[in-house]
């Protein structure tokens, strides 16, 4: 498929030359005719100069057939502006922004696009490295309101269903890594010593969720 991206930092030349080694094709949109040193001499892949969210720009990225469009510039303003251009203008169904300020986020995810808030993901990856274990979610997503929180299997529970883990806690069991392998369990699998469970929640879930994992299956 051919992507057009607008940006040619660290983010938007790593992701032009990641996309040609999967066979995909690349168009990388930049105001500033220096940047594209960072694709390096191997990428074969359009360079347009321009500003990302001008029409005449954009078709000269080739987004007239593009299958996605990735706006990952320095400038939310810019990211959000041409991405609604590629979407709503042109009908690129496959759009994602790059946002910086988190705040913004969920503002951009309800008007139908999806975004990477770069900071938010970033200061959670270091707060699960600095804080205790379990403190942090593994992922929280745009809004902060749903979080995935990663957890081996109490004692209590080997042997148990899943389906019985999710009427307890309230939670989803998204999937497990058992022995090194991942995996995605239905109601009855049966979850065994040593499972990581990867659990979907609410945030202000959290309280309640932990307290019924440490206090293991009802008995009947």
């Amino acid at each position: 498929m051919h992507v057009v991206i607008m940006g040619c930092g660290r983010v938007g030349s790593t992701l032009a030359r990641s996309l040609e080694t999967r066979g995909h094709t690349a168009a990388v949109i930049d105001q500033n005719p220096d940047a594209f040193r960072r694709l390096g001499p191997g990428f074969s892949g359009a360079t347009v100069t321009g500003v990302g969210f001008d029409r005449n720009v954009m078709i000269q990225a080739g987004i007239e057939s593009a299958s996605a469009f990735a706006a990952v510039s320095s400038g939310d303003n810019s990211n959000i502006i041409s991405a609604r251009v590629a979407r709503e203008q042109f009908g690129i169904e496959t759009v994602v922004a790059r946002i910086y300020d988190p705040r913004r986020a969920e503002v951009y995810e309800r008007l139908g696009v999806p975004t990477v808030a770069t900071v938010t993901w970033a200061a959670d990856q270091v707060l699960r490295r600095l804080l205790p274990e379990d403190s942090e979610p593994l992922y929280r997503d745009p809004s902060g309101s749903v979080r995935v929180d990663q957890m081996v299997v109490p004692k209590a529970w080997v042997g148990q269903t899943v389906l019985s883990i999710q009427d307890a806690t309230h939670a989803r069991v998204a999937f497990l890594t058992r022995l090194g392998k991942g995996m995605i369990p239905d109601r009855n699998t049966i979850v065994q010593e040593g499972d990581l469970l990867n659990l979907f929640l609410l945030d202000d879930q959290v309280d309640e969720v932990r307290a019924a994992m440490a206090a293991g299956p009802e008995e009947d």
